[in-house]
């Protein structure tokens, strides 16, 4: 069975990664165009959003180290035995298990990308002056990317959980054999 404190670690960190993502998006950084008289410029405020932002990435990051670092563990195969071969069927469970792995995998290179992006994107201040009459454009990051991240991770956090539940429930349901391994043919 999965280790219920290792289980709690995992979502409290992801937890944390989530909240530090929803912060990111709503400090942001902002700008406003400011005139001297005979040019115009970008006057960005405090930079918290990328902090927020390569915060939530590293909790991502250290939640891979917590639970064994699932995104890189290679994906379960079926076992096969005779009478598996003889009716045709595999164990659902594992099959289960590899697409969890699989939306795992993504899921967590999309918060990734979401959140290490925005925290770029975010930390680029553009210093533009303007001699002309017209306003220079000051670059700011978009609206929803690091609420793109913080739905990720949270997506991220559950299929985790499933994940590891799972992949714990198939390792401990090991089918124990002894020494009869196969068929016997000594009474024929």
């Amino acid at each position: 069975m999965a280790s219920t404190l290792l289980l709690a670690l995992i979502f409290m960190i992801d937890l944390i990664a989530f909240g530090l993502a929803l912060a990111a998006e709503q400090r942001r950084s902002t700008a406003t165009v400011q005139n001297n008289g005979k040019e115009s410029y970008c006057v960005y405020d405090e930079d918290i959003a990328t902090g927020l932002g390569v915060g939530s990435f590293l909790f991502l990051l250290v939640v891979m180290v917590a639970s064994r670092c699932l995104c890189c563990r290679k994906a379960m195969r079926p076992k096969v035995s005779s009478s598996n071969l003889v009716n045709g069927c595999f164990s659902m469970a594992s099959v289960g298990n590899d697409i969890l792995l699989w939306y795992f995998r993504v899921f967590f290179f999309i918060a990734e990308v979401c959140l290490l992006a925005g925290s770029v994107r975010n930390a680029y201040h553009t210093k533009y002056k303007n001699l002309l009459d017209n306003p220079p454009s000051c670059a700011t990051l978009r609206k929803g990317v690091f609420g793109a991240g913080a739905a990720f991770v949270f997506l991220t956090a559950i299929i985790s959980e499933l994940y590891y539940d799972s992949y714990s429930k198939a390792n401990d349901g090991q089918a124990s054999y002894g020494r009869d391994t196969g068929v016997r043919m000594g009474n024929l």
